[in-house]
């Protein structure tokens, strides 16, 4: 059997805790994990300051790879983790074997998370920011509405992400990307779980933020589900991940 090394990177408000049913899974089929804590998120949320930004996730998961030695790592990124793992990928692309977006994608050079959505979005949570969030945090969601009627997702689980979840430093999602290109050499698969590739494609050639989506060496899974499959769907997510490691 061969053996891969995953690199698991969480999402907004999230520890590597979300990952741990994934993350077991795929050591009980012989593989090596790493899920990131990222700065002021999960057990490291002690780290957390106005001047935590997109640049210092992706030092953590640099740093990572540096210090554990790591080498033909799958690096998988959810969410805002997306544009942690593509930063990191960007600055070492021969440490990375495949880059796996789970229900994301990286954003064009020079686009901030904060405005994947649009301007009113980003307006709105600005105004979180500033009410609830200290001028420098924002909120999590209210996982509760988010999960009802959600298959899979009871009440212990949204539990667990209402205690497990903390603010996110909103220098994150402000800082705009900024990359090189060395990352595209790197092969990479879109898991699909919030919308089909189908709308992808649809949606790519007229919205700018689909657009490396689309171009280069893409493979795709989907797995239908709400934006948390970890949360959802753990055991079938592993299998997805197992499955591209070659």
């Amino acid at each position: 059997m061969n053996t891969t090394t995953y690199v698991l990177v969480p999402g907004f408000w999230l520890g590597a805790w979300v990952w741990r049913p994934v993350a077991d899974s795929l050591r009980e089929r012989g593989h090596v994990v790493h899920a990131v804590d990222l700065s002021g998120m999960g057990e490291r949320v002690h780290l957390a300051s106005p001047e935590t930004d997109l640049t210092a996730h992706i030092d953590d998961v640099v740093r990572l790879l540096e210090q554990q030695d790591l080498h033909d790592v799958v690096l998988v990124g959810h969410s805002y983790g997306a544009l942690v793992t593509t930063g990191a990928a960007d600055r070492m692309p021969e440490r990375v074997a495949r880059l796996v977006y789970v229900d994301s994608g990286p954003l064009p050079d020079g686009m901030a998370q904060a405005d994947f959505e649009g301007p009113e979005a980003r307006a709105a949570n600005d105004d979180l920011v500033m009410t609830h969030g200290q001028g420098w945090k924002l909120p999590p969601p209210p996982w509760a509405a988010l999960a009802a009627a959600v298959p899979g997702v009871d009440d212990a689980a949204v539990a667990a992400l209402v205690e497990g979840s903390q603010p996110q430093p909103w220098l994150t999602a402000t800082q705009p990307v900024a990359l090189t290109g060395s990352w595209e050499r790197v092969p990479r698969t879109g898991v699909l779980c919030s919308f089909s590739l189908e709308q992808l494609q649809q949606m790519a050639p007229h919205a700018p933020v689909f657009a490396h989506m689309v171009d280069g060496d893409w493979t795709y899974v989907e797995l239908p589900t709400w934006h948390w499959p970890m949360i959802s769907r753990p055991a079938e997510l592993a299998t997805v991940l197992e499955s591209v490691s070659g």
